[in-house]
Parts: C-alpha cells; structure tokens; sequence
C-alpha cells in the first residue's frame, strides 16, 4: 500500500484518540476531520510522513491566500499540529514538522458583555404563562446566573440539578465535571418550568425540552437568546456566549477573584480566564476610591486646603 493512502488510516487513529482519550465532542471531531482532509489534499506529495515545515508553511499559505479569518487559518495549523504530535506518540514519526510551524498573529477583541441592565431585562423578557415562555425564562436565568456553556445546558439532565442546594452538575470540555452554584431567580425559574414540564407526561432525561418532548439543541437556545435580545433592542452579535461572558463580567467587577471565575466557568487555564479583565478605567478607579485608604485620605488633604 502506498505511504499516501495510509493518511486516511492515520486520521481515523487520531480521531479514535480525541474521541477515547481526550474525550472531545462530536463538533470538535469534525472540525478536526474537515482541516486534516484540506490538509491532505494540499500538501504537494500526499504523504504525511515525508513532509517538512515548507509543506506545512505552504499549507498556511495558502489558506491565507484564499481570504480565510486569521482565527480559521490558526485553528487549521492546531490541528495539523494536534495531528503530528499524535503520530510521533505512535511512534510513526520522530518529530513534529508543524512544531516550527508560527500561527498568524491573531487581533482579539475583548468578549462582549451586556450592562446589567441590559442582562436583567433580558432574562426577564420571557412573559406569560404556559411551557415555551417560562422554559425560556429557566433558559436564560440559567445562563446568566452559572455561566455555564450552550452545550453544557443542552446536556443537563433532570438528576443534574439540585435545587435544594441551589447546585448544577456540568458536564464540561473533556468530559470534566463540575458543580456551579445557581443563584435563587435561576431556582425559582427552574422550579416554574419543572411543573410545565410535567405536564407534557414526557419520559426524558434531559432538562430542557422542545415542544415535542425531545432534548433541546444548542441551535434553538441561540434562536432563543437571539430573539429576546431583539425584543430588547440589544444590537450587535449576540448569544448564549454573551451571557456567559456577561456572567464572568459582572463576577469581576463584583470583586471576585479570577481563580474563583476560572473554576466557575470550568477553564482549564487562567490565562483563558484573564480575557475578563477588560473593566474600563472608571470602574477601576471606582473600585479604587471605595477601596484604598489613600484615595480617601487624598480627598480629605484636598478638602483642608
């Protein structure tokens, strides 16, 4: 068989590995799977095992050339470096080509977060009785209130939830759980949509249903928060994401520590987590004022003069 036929063998290996042993999701899996298969067709001799860091710089180039976000063009190169490092762990190559390999300097903007004004009326848009409003209204108090991703809502499960505690159970990235504390309106909704929920006389696992009694997808949460946000006249791109760095926001500029954040929205680095620290200079001098004894004792000397 020829070296370059084996490619397909050795990327079904490595989505085996994320999938048993990394324990990534099945949206990852194909995003890995997609950039790998580009990859292949790109690189100039189709076989993995004998290309070198011009091939792979080649691969970037010409990603580049085709007009593709920075942010896409990195996320391909992770991969093919995701990819070779797995096949030097099976001992099929001794080094990683990709290694040298630099990612396109990527400009972040710093998350999107609404005003708590803003993110109180949103949680509360949901009116009116019956099962879709006041799912709705559990939706997005939940998501305001833990933080917590879209897909790890849409995989809560009804044994998840412990409202006496006022506690979920998150099943995070790598298959990681967690418990997020839940604030007492994210309680009181969930506990308003339970009784609705009942009466749809649905044998289902999962928390949050559709009309039909079937488990909720990331797709209508978004068309959920999309639409209030609308209602609200919220501009600009929004969705379940925005509430979570709104969560992560908000914690911040309440004083919390960023440690405390980082286990809250269940990061594995806190680099990841520092992305939050984006306050603007009034609140930091805010803060300062209330806080350090100097502030006060500078308007005091001001006042005597």
């Amino acid at each position: 068989m020829n070296e370059d036929r084996k490619n397909p063998e050795y990327l079904d290996g490595f989505l085996r590995y994320l999938r048993a042993e990394r324990g990534v999701s099945s949206h990852t899996l194909r995003a890995y799977k997609k950039d790998l298969e580009l990859y292949f067709k790109v690189i100039s001799d189709g076989n993995v095992r004998e290309t070198d860091v011009l091939d792979i710089r080649g691969f970037v180039v010409s990603q580049v050339d085709k007009g593709l976000s920075r942010t896409t063009v990195s996320r391909r190169l992770a991969s093919v470096k995701s990819f070779y490092n797995f096949l030097c762990r099976e001992g099929i190559m001794d080094h990683n080509p990709a290694k040298l390999v630099p990612s396109p300097k990527l400009h972040r903007n710093p998350p999107l977060f609404l005003s708590v004004d803003d993110a109180f009326g949103l949680v509360e848009k949901p009116e009116g009785v019956g099962f879709i409003p006041v799912r709705n209204r559990a939706i997005l108090e939940l998501l305001y209130s833990s933080g917590i991703r879209v897909g790890e809502l849409v995989s809560l499960n009804m044994d998840d939830i412990n409202l006496r505690e006022a506690m979920i159970k998150a099943l995070g990235k790598g298959k990681k759980e967690r418990l997020v504390p839940i604030g007492g309106a994210a309680v009181d909704a969930i506990k308003s949509y339970i009784v609705e929920r009942l009466l749809l006389k649905r044998k289902q696992k999962a928390l949050f249903l559709n009309r039909n009694g079937g488990r909720l997808t990331g797709r209508s949460i978004r068309r959920i928060v999309v639409r209030y946000a609308r209602e609200l006249g919220i501009s600009g791109k929004i969705g379940p994401h925005t509430l979570r760095h709104t969560f992560a926001t908000h914690l911040l500029q309440g004083g919390a520590d960023l440690r405390v954040i980082q286990e809250l929205l269940g990061h594995a680095s806190l680099s990841t987590t520092q992305k939050y620290t984006h306050l603007d200079i009034k609140h930091l001098m805010d803060v300062y004022d209330s806080a350090h004894p100097l502030a006060d004792r500078d308007k005091s000397d001001d006042n005597t003069n």
